[in-house]
């Protein structure tokens, strides 16, 4: 039985992340999808294995509008294990009150790295008939915890009871077909005070490579790239058909079709890519749906020490 006891004189926290970040280390993050249902086991297992592999475990909320459990709960019984998590916040399902208020009890329990996002569309889920809220979108989400931050609420309002101290980062997308836009969102979003960047999954290193030189250069910010691991033709095929923004050139999905083991390609094509973001950026953020334990082979097959042996460049 999960019993989380909260010390609210010294509430349990993790800020590896922050300290890495800061350092300058590569960093090294992963996604869990949290369970839907109430029993947390297998979330807690997949996360288990990345332990020393990972600064920190994403918790998704509600990705592609699918229901899951509430991610700030997921997020505290990550934290009740000692693994530290990114906790995703997405303004599709909740208004202001609702965000500042999840924000104020993530805090409370020791929840330091936050996530910002828009959410994608109620359409693409599996509730296409409910109501999307999107009062805030994921800019003015970081310009809220900001005043959070500060002591005061969205209205200027102080704080009675103490300021917040969250880590805030933000997604990009550097694959985006307006380049104009891009750059505008991502100008929006640092001045709006996100200190970490995870991007979507990414197949094409050379727009990486112009999106470091052209619009991230000289932010001073970590861009972690995103790997996603495909694990045949057919899933990349399906990711291509269902998620929002992602087109996954052809190259990829002959590979994965002609090889004898489709998954063992899919870490070989991964490793590959981690490979490559060491070169661009300043961390990889690891994708791999319901099989989140292959993550620490896959980082030891591109040569990736475990987090505990980086050192700060």
């Amino acid at each position: 039985m999960l019993i989380f006891m909260l010390d609210t004189q010294n509430p349990t926290s993790l800020t590896s992340f922050r300290t890495a970040a800061k350092a300058g280390q590569f960093l090294i993050t992963a996604e869990v999808a949290p369970p839907k249902g109430g029993n947390p086991e297998h979330m807690l297992k997949m996360a288990a294995t990345l332990k020393g592999r990972v600064h920190a475990v994403n918790i998704t909320d509600g990705s592609r509008a699918v229901l899951r459990m509430c991610p700030v709960v997921a997020s505290a019984i990550l934290l009740q294990h000692g693994i530290e998590p990114i906790c995703q916040i997405a303004c599709r399902d909740r208004n202001r009150i609702g965000l500042q208020a999840d924000l104020m009890g993530a805090h409370a329990i020791g929840i330091r790295n936050i996530l910002a996002l828009t959410g994608d569309p109620v359409k693409a889920g599996d509730h296409t008939d409910c109501k999307g809220v999107f009062d805030l979108e994921s800019v003015r989400l970081l310009q809220v915890i900001q005043k959070l931050n500060h002591g005061v609420d969205y209205n200027d309002t102080p704080l009675n009871d103490g300021a917040l101290d969250l880590f805030p980062g933000a997604a990009v997308d550097p694959q985006c077909p307006s380049w104009s836009g891009l750059q505008k969102r991502f100008e929006r979003k640092l001045e709006a005070g996100a200190q970490f960047f995870q991007s979507q999954l990414i197949t094409d290193f050379e727009i990486l490579e112009k999106f470091m030189d052209k619009i991230a250069v000289g932010c001073g910010k970590p861009i972690l790239a995103g790997i996603f691991l495909f694990k045949s033709a057919k899933n990349a095929q399906f990711i291509n058909r269902c998620v929002p923004g992602v087109n996954i050139p052809q190259h990829i999905i002959d590979r994965l079709a002609q090889a004898k083991d489709p998954l063992e390609e899919g870490m070989k094509i991964a490793a590959e890519q981690v490979q490559i973001a060491q070169q661009l950026c300043q961390g990889v953020h690891m994708m791999a749906v319901k099989r989140e334990d292959l993550i620490p082979q896959i980082l030891e097959m591109a040569g990736v020490a475990p987090v505990n042996q980086m050192v700060s460049v």
